[in-house]
């Protein structure tokens, strides 16, 4: 065997290692979850003003193995960039090493962020227009999928947009962006955003804003660390010239 295939091999043995302690750690947050799922499962509903009603009895095992697999994904999600980051290390300088293991806590703790922004923010006040705008018409009834699914709406796409700024860092150490492109097109980003608030938030002027300034905040703030990322990177190809 040549040893080209003995180095794709090694890889994809490597490769295979970090997929099993990955999925290792999902199954032991799962299993700790679901032992606790009775806690988690008061406190995502204790702003509902009546329990959920269900359908049958399997609707009762499939939310708490949605509930558990939630909570599974998003302890496993440090693990997973550490372990990614054990297998691109090998191809990286110290240099690097040591900057790109800073990604992984606030990768984790801006996406923590995005979900409690989504929860603590965005849910209630989506979740208060929509029960006044039909409680005088309608008799309100939640089933646990309709439920957990709308929670997961008005969570999961901020704890996507909370990203932004690691995101736009790392795109600018690879040349893809630059801080120039980026005020260069803030107007058409300011319009994406505030779609997407529009999208997910109330339609009345206090709950947009409360979306919007956050998002607009982010991409600012991803604006200035595109130069931080820009200027060590023109640095650091000047002094290897």
């Amino acid at each position: 065997m040549s040893d080209e295939s003995m180095n794709i091999l090694d890889h994809l043995d490597e490769l295979r290692k970090r997929i099993l302690i990955s999925l290792s750690a999902f199954i032991v947050f799962f299993i700790v979850a679901f032992i606790f799922i009775n806690d988690i499962y008061e406190w995502l509903v204790k702003d509902l003003d009546e329990p959920l009603t269900v359908l049958g009895p399997l609707d009762v095992i499939w939310v708490y193995f949605s509930i558990a697999g939630v909570v599974a994904i998003a302890l496993s999600i440090p693990v997973l960039f550490w372990q990614i980051w054990l297998f691109i290390k090998p191809a990286l300088t110290p240099k690097e090493q040591k900057t790109t293991l800073l990604y992984i806590p606030a990768s984790f703790i801006l996406f923590v962020g995005g979900i409690a922004f989504g929860y603590f923010i965005v849910l209630p006040l989506v979740l208060s227009f929509l029960t006044s705008l039909g409680q005088d018409m309608f008799q309100m009834m939640y089933t646990p999928d309709r439920y957990f699914q709308f929670v997961l709406r008005m969570t999961v796409p901020f704890s996507i947009l909370f990203e932004m700024p690691l995101v736009v860092m790392f795109l600018t150490s690879l040349g893809i962006i630059s801080p120039k492109g980026m005020r260069k097109n803030r107007k058409y980003a300011y319009f994406a955003l505030v779609v997407v608030s529009a999208l997910v938030s109330p339609p009345d002027l206090l709950s947009d804003v409360l979306v919007i300034l956050p998002l607009l905040f982010l991409y600012e703030i991803s604006i200035s660390l595109s130069a931080f990322v820009y200027r060590k990177r023109a640095r650091r190809e000047k002094e290897n010239q």
